[in-house]
């Protein structure tokens, strides 16, 4: 059986996450087998029925709409998925019976952490917000929390339904301040960290009325095509600084690949700067040297 791992969502077919894999898995000598697989909320059961470890699969890669609906096929979950409470990446693991677990994790808490860092955010966010009450952005909430945030502005069209991100910042102990997305042009300049969570093209005019004076601080676009958006040149226009969610992917894949390999996520690589620079190299992002924080796993 050839080892094998899966991004899962719908739609799938502009997923960057097999150019990702593939490059840090032939620098790792991993003959491990990774592709897109088309998948919606309804098809979940037969996916988990037809691959597992019986077959060699090693994981799946989760994106929308499956992030929380996937939970229903997991057995246990990581701490840091548990504080978040939706999952992007599903592995197995032998319990100490001899069976097979099913976990649930979340990478892109440590995706957000290192684009931000590797951006040049030291310390901890004072005054950042996020755009959108998604799944993405209960991921975005936890991470400025890890970060050291204690309050987060939220921009939202309808705070009734952000009641998931309510639930993620109550178990992190962080007040939620919201506001309407109409909004933002008037309270923008005074956020450190930004995090658009929204989809492309969900964000494009929200500066459009915005005052053009340089005093915006650092922008985390997690939609990266096309790149730049029309939100960051906005952002860059007025003063500040920008960086894509495709940074974002590169780090969050990084933590997928060591559990898809069977390697522990508190720990850095076998060859981990090489691996990095051929995943980058694979979506076009200059190589940096930058070495990622591992955040606090408890495997």
């Amino acid at each position: 059986m050839c080892p094998k791992a899966f991004v899962l969502g719908h739609p799938i077919r502009h997923s960057k996450s097999p150019l990702l894999h593939q490059a840090a898995y032939r620098v790792l000598g991993e003959p491990i087998s990774y592709r897109r697989l088309e998948t919606s909320q309804e098809q979940l059961e037969q996916v988990f029925a037809s691959y597992g470890p019986s077959d060699g699969t090693r994981g799946f890669s989760v994106t929308m709409p499956l992030k929380e609906k996937v939970k229903d096929y997991l057995d246990r979950l990581t701490p840091l998925a548990q504080l978040v409470g939706v999952v992007n990446t599903v592995y197995w693991r032998p319990s100490l019976e001899g069976r097979q677990v099913a976990w649930g994790h979340n990478s892109d808490l440590a995706g957000i952490v290192n684009a931000l860092r590797q951006a040049g955010f030291e310390g901890a966010p004072l005054n950042p917000a996020i755009l959108g009450g998604g799944s993405t952005a209960r991921a975005a909430l936890t991470a400025l929390a890890l970060m050291g945030a204690r309050q987060v502005h939220v921009l939202v069209r309808d705070a009734s339904r952000a009641a998931g991100l309510e639930q993620t910042a109550q178990t992190l102990g962080v007040r939620l301040l919201f506001a309407p997305l109409s909004d933002f042009a008037g309270t923008y300049e005074s956020y450190d960290v930004l995090i658009s969570s929204l989809p492309a093209g969900a964000a494009d005019h929200l500066l459009d009325q915005a005052p053009q004076e340089p005093q915006a601080g650092l922008l985390l676009d997690v939609s990266y095509d096309p790149w730049p958006s029309p939100l960051a040149l906005a952002w860059e226009a007025r003063g500040g600084k920008v960086t894509s969610g495709l940074e974002m992917l590169v780090y969050q894949a990084l933590d997928q690949v060591k559990l898809f390999s069977g390697r522990p996520l508190g720990q850095a690589l076998p060859q981990q700067e090489q691996v990095l620079a051929a995943m980058r190299q694979a979506v076009g992002l200059e190589v940096t040297g930058f070495v990622p924080e591992i955040l606090n796993h408890l495997d």
